[in-house]
């Protein structure tokens, strides 16, 4: 539980990433290059940039999409956000904020990495920053009840093919339609 630790899991889930996408394959290799370059590159205190760790929450049936109104972006996204030097893996770091974010104890994580982004922000740090986030897909049972975190302004389930204006639509959809692929194999 490092700074160690969560960039050696972060190398692997990389490594491991069969990317659907020469795009992809071009990120993956980006931010492969980056963590060869930053030893602290998982912790937000590294200000040129730093892993961030998300979830795409669906219920069982796969028909409903936990997404949160971030008061700091101001759309529905995904849940996620800074690796904690307390995690064990990034795996570990989007299991918890999924858990914080939803109030949803009972996820499953798969640890298999679904997709990455990369995005300028400002975040906790108060300085522009790049995010480079890490996206796993966890299922919550299906009628989960929510408790909203202090860290948004809303949280709620939507139907997939239901999104709130606000909401990343084509980023939701690509990731919903990257989890239905993943989870039809199962």
């Amino acid at each position: 539980m490092s700074a160690e630790t969560l960039h050696a899991s972060a190398t692997s889930v990389l490594e491991g990433w069969i990317t659907p996408s020469e795009h992809d394959e071009s990120l993956r290799h980006t931010m492969l290059a980056f963590l060869d370059s930053a030893p602290d590159g998982c912790l937000r205190r590294h200000a040129p940039g730093h892993i961030t760790a998300s979830s795409l929450v669906l219920d069982e049936s796969g028909r409903h999409v936990l997404l949160t109104l971030h008061p700091r972006v101001g759309r529905w996204i995904q849940l996620g956000g800074h690796c904690e030097p307390e995690d064990n893996s990034v795996v570990d770091s989007a299991l918890r904020e999924a858990r914080e974010e939803s109030g949803i104890h009972d996820l499953r994580i798969d640890p298999t990495l679904l997709s990455a982004h990369t995005h300028p922000i400002t975040c906790s740090l108060g300085v522009p920053t790049r995010h480079l986030d890490l996206r796993f897909l966890v299922v919550a049972p299906d009628n989960s009840p929510i408790v909203r975190s202090e860290e948004s302004t809303d949280l709620r389930w939507w139907p997939v093919d239901a999104l709130p204006e606000s909401a990343e639509r084509e980023t939701i959809d690509h990731l919903v339609a990257l989890a239905r692929t993943r989870l039809d194999q199962d």
